[in-house]
Order: C-alpha cells, then sequence, then structure tokens
C-alpha cells in the first residue's frame, strides 16, 4: 500500500506541493534569520513528497516550544487549515480516506514543525 499510495499522492499533486515547499524553503534560506523557518520547509517538502510509510516523531525542548510559539503565531494556524480542509474532502469517499489521514498528519506536522523528526 505504501509504494501504491505515494505513487497515486505524487501523481494527484504531492510533487507540485514539494516543488512549493522547496521554493519557499530556499526563499527563507536566502536570509541567515530565516535559515531555520528554511529547515523546516524543507521537512515539509520531504513529507509532502512521499507521505506513506512515513511517521513522525516529536520531541526537542524549550527552544522548540518557543520556535513552535512564533511559528504558529505566523505560519502554522493557515497551513495547517488547509491542510484539515483537503483532508476532510478527501476522507469523504471510501477510497480517499488513507490520503485524508496523510493530510491530517501534515496539518500537524504543519501546526507544530519545531522540534518534529520525520522518519
Amino acid at each position: 500500500m505504501r509504494l501504491i499510495g505515494n505513487i497515486i499522492w505524487i501523481v494527484l499533486g504531492g510533487i507540485w506541493t514539494a516543488i512549493g515547499w522547496v521554493l519557499l524553503g530556499t526563499l527563507f534560506c536566502i536570509t541567515i534569520i530565516g535559515i531555520p523557518l528554511g529547515r523546516q520547509c524543507f521537512k515539509m517538502a520531504s513529507l509532502s513528497l512521499t507521505p506513506f510509510g512515513k511517521t513522525i516523531v516529536y520531541g526537542g525542548g524549550a527552544p522548540s516550544l518557543i520556535a513552535n510559539i512564533v511559528w504558529v503565531v505566523f505560519a502554522g494556524i493557515p497551513m495547517s487549515i488547509v491542510y484539515l480542509i483537503a483532508g476532510l474532502v478527501t476522507c469523504v469517499t471510501i477510497i480517499g480516506i488513507p490520503f485524508g489521514l496523510q493530510s491530517f498528519k501534515m496539518a500537524k506536522l504543519a501546526f507544530l514543525p519545531f522540534g518534529a523528526q520525520v522518519r
């Protein structure tokens, strides 16, 4: 299921989402201040390209907590809402439920990316 799910995901838009995350991460990495944000965008790009079979492990500590608070205020809420809406739309059909679950996984990572590891 992992291989088939990832192929369908890439064909139906995962490649464009991943390219968008890479471009955004590259823009952030132009400045020194934006490098931590760019790294989180690259993390989202890797998950957006092939989400099936990957898990997210949360950890971090106080620095991750502070960075996540700043991220949530400026970017986390709208990005996670978009992924939640995409997940709800794809969960309307039985065939779309696995894809909706992947969107919910990405919504959680888009909300709190600092301190998370994609495995």
